[in-house]
C-alpha cells in the first residue's frame, strides 16, 4: 500500500491541516471498509441534505444519533431477544453498529426520523454572516479607507 507525507502541505499552508487530515484517514483506510447498514446520502435542497441508513429491526429506542464536532455518529444496540425463537432463514440482520458520517465546516443536524424500517437525518449547511460573499463599494481614488473608516487624502 502506499503512504504520503503531507508534511509539505502542512509547511506551505495554514489552516488547512483539517483537510490533510482527512485526506491521511482515507488514504490509510484499508479497503474492507464496512458496508453494513446500507445508505443513502443525498441533497435535498441548494443547504440541505439527508442521510438514510436502513435499520430495519432496530425501534427508536435501540438507535442512538450524535454530532459530534464535525461528524455524525449513527449506533444501535439491541438487546437480546427475551423470547427464544427458532429461525428456518434469517436475513435481516439486526447486529449492533455504529457507523460515522464526516461533515463539512458549518453543518449540522437539524432532526432524526425513523419510519418504515429507515433512519433519515437531516442536514443543513447554515454559513454564517461574516463568511458569506459582501459586495464592496468601488469608492473615487481622492478617498482612502484607514481601519474600515474613509478618509479624505
Amino acid at each position: 500500500m502506499r503512504t504520503y507525507d503531507f508534511s509539505p502541505l502542512y509547511r506551505a499552508t495554514v489552516g488547512f491541516d483539517r483537510m490533510a487530515d482527512m485526506l491521511d484517514r482515507v488514504l490509510t483506510q484499508d479497503g474492507s471498509t464496512p458496508t453494513y447498514p446500507p445508505y443513502n446520502i443525498e441533497k435535498t435542497a441548494d443547504d440541505a441534505y439527508r442521510i438514510s441508513v436502513a435499520v430495519a429491526g432496530f425501534t427508536e429506542a435501540d438507535l442512538s444519533v450524535e454530532q459530534r464536532e464535525q461528524e455524525v455518529v449513527v449506533s444501535a444496540r439491541r438487546e437480546k431477544d427475551e423470547e427464544k425463537r427458532t429461525y428456518l432463514h434469517r436475513g435481516i440482520a439486526t447486529r449492533a453498529f455504529e457507523k460515522r458520517f464526516q461533515l463539512a465546516d458549518h453543518v449540522r443536524v437539524t432532526g432524526a426520523v425513523a419510519e418504515n424500517g429507515m433512519l433519515h437525518i437531516d442536514l443543513v449547511r447554515e454559513v454564517p454572516e461574516a463568511l458569506k460573499p459582501r459586495q464592496i463599494e468601488i469608492g473615487s481614488g481622492t478617498a482612502k479607507a484607514i481601519e474600515g473608516e474613509t478618509v479624505d487624502a
